[in-house]
């Protein structure tokens, strides 16, 4: 016999083992029975408490005044200021009216309050003013908070098109009441009103966020304006046929657009009403179209420059007068250099208005220049000279061929023109070069650059004629000129030889 059988019955063992048999075989039963059982899901219960957080949070509508339709939950003291925002959105303007009244009321009696505990600091003293005055602090706290409710009631009346002198009425209320209240508090209350201000969650710690977050928006704002203008300025450099004033104004338009929008952005995220600016900037516009009409004309005449691009930065122009290298176009105004480095300042109007002559507009430009000889010299050895010189300079162009023709027959001299073809950037020094070469060259051959001379021809009077008649008469003729520049250093005065016609 076991052990286990000394001790217990076997009928009692058996009875064990059929009663552990039906627990076994019942819980396998209930198995797919509890897997078929339409219990709650996690889903099922989220929805059910969505569903116990909406009926919650819907308006009730028991409590509603029939005569105004003002709930309860509107004209709570203690409601959340983002609640109330939210239950604000769907009321009428009379209803918003009809609240705005009643929050009246509200801040009316916590305002006695105050009234009573100023009071009680005049009529008080030692620990019991003390206390008085802390107990006033605290009242001015809880009444802020019903003020910033009352103002949000306003606003949301104001949207909906509230009568606007009522509006200014009811605003006008809470500002007499704070006026009131700080002109007629002692020092010491002032103080500690200001020190639990700014100690304050919603003053003066709200104050240092709301600081914090303006500026550290800012300069987000401004370092993503920076990076917007960046990828602009790689963008609009890729787009064909624009010049660099119309890119560099784009770019500066995209800036600042990105600056204004963002910042009436970040106005609005911190809940400045930004409506007022917009208003403030219809009206105005009307004023400022007349006030700045020349700034008007001058920006126009900007925008018509940097589209039509008669000239772009860096070019050799000259405009009404003034020549010189263009630094930079603003919207109002036009910058140029002159080659003696003065900087001029030219109003957009008056450059649009006048010859725009753009010297360096194109890659190669032509250099006219004038030589004369004297007419005893040899014309085809003269152009000969000319030519060997002009083909001579590396800087002028094969073609088009230079073009060196006797252009004019002056009073003093043969005149040739020699008009060769160079760089634009080299067209000073092809001009100084050849000016100085030809002379040379003239030289060196020979021939003579004339200068202006006269003669003076003296005619006797005729014979037997007295007075003024027996007086000579000096005669002045134009002689040509003759001889070189050396021949005057040879003590030649060019003086004409020939007989007297007289």
């Amino acid at each position: 016999m076991s052990v286990v059988s000394r001790f217990i019955h076997p009928w009692a063992l058996l009875h064990a083992l059929r009663v552990l048999t039906v627990a076994v075989l019942l819980g396998l039963i209930a198995l797919p029975v509890r897997a078929q059982d339409p219990a709650q899901t996690p889903a099922d219960t989220v929805a059910e408490n969505l569903a116990d957080a909406i009926a919650a949070a819907a308006v009730d509508e028991t409590a509603r005044d029939a005569e105004t339709g003002v709930t309860a939950e509107v004209l709570d003291p203690d409601i959340n200021p983002t609640e109330l925002e939210h239950r604000l959105v769907p009321m009428t303007k009379d209803e918003l009216a009809a609240l705005t009244a009643e929050w009246l009321k509200i801040v009316k009696a916590k305002t006695e309050e105050v009234m009573a505990a100023q009071i009680a600091i005049d009529k008080t003293e030692g620990t019991v003013e003390e206390a008085a005055r802390e107990h006033l602090t605290d009242l001015v706290h809880a009444r802020k908070a019903l003020f910033d409710k009352y103002s949000k009631v306003i606003a949301a009346w104001e949207k909906k098109g509230g009568d606007p002198d009522a509006i200014e009425d009811f605003r006008a209320y809470r500002s007499a009441i704070i006026i009131e209240e700080t002109r007629t508090a002692d020092f010491q209350t002032l103080v500690a009103q200001a020190a639990s201000w700014l100690a304050s969650r919603d003053g003066g710690i709200q104050l240092g966020i709301d600081l914090s977050v303006i500026i550290g928006s800012l300069m987000g704002l401004v370092f993503f304006a920076r990076v917007m203008r960046r990828f602009a300025r790689r963008w609009i450099g890729h787009v064909p046929n624009l010049s660099k004033l119309l890119q560099a104004f784009l770019v500066t338009v995209v800036y600042w657009i990105v600056l204004a929008v963002g910042l009436m952005v970040v106005l609005s995220a911190l809940g400045i009403d930004i409506s007022p600016v917009f208003a403030l900037i219809g009206g105005a516009s009307f004023i400022l179209a007349f006030a700045f009409q020349d700034t008007l004309g001058n920006l126009a005449s900007g925008l018509m420059i940097m589209v039509n691009r008669p000239f772009d930065e860096g070019d050799y122009v000259d405009v009404g007068g003034v020549a010189g290298t263009v630094k930079a176009v603003s919207i109002v105004a036009t910058t140029v250099v002159t080659p003696d480095n003065q900087v001029i300042v030219i109003p957009n109007k008056n450059v649009w208005g006048n010859v725009i002559t753009n010297v360096t507009a194109s890659d190669t430009r032509r250099v006219d220049l004038v030589f004369g000889i004297s007419y005893e010299d040899s014309i085809p050895d003269a152009r000969r000279v000319i030519e060997e010189t002009v083909a001579a300079h590396p800087l002028v162009m094969k073609e088009p061929a230079p073009v060196i023709r006797v252009h004019e027959l002056a009073d003093s001299s043969v005149n040739f023109i020699c008009r060769p073809w160079t760089k634009t950037v080299d067209y000073w020094a092809v001009y100084w070069d050849l000016m100085q070469q030809v002379k040379q060259a003239f030289d060196t051959a020979g021939i003579s650059i004339p200068y202006p001379q006269r003669d003076v021809h003296v005619k006797a009077a005729p014979a037997g004629q007295g007075g003024e008649a027996d007086r000579p008469v000096l005669a002045e003729a134009r002689a040509p000129r003759a001889g070189s520049a050396a021949a005057m250093a040879k003590g030649d005065d060019g003086a004409d030889e020939r007989p007297n016609e007289a």
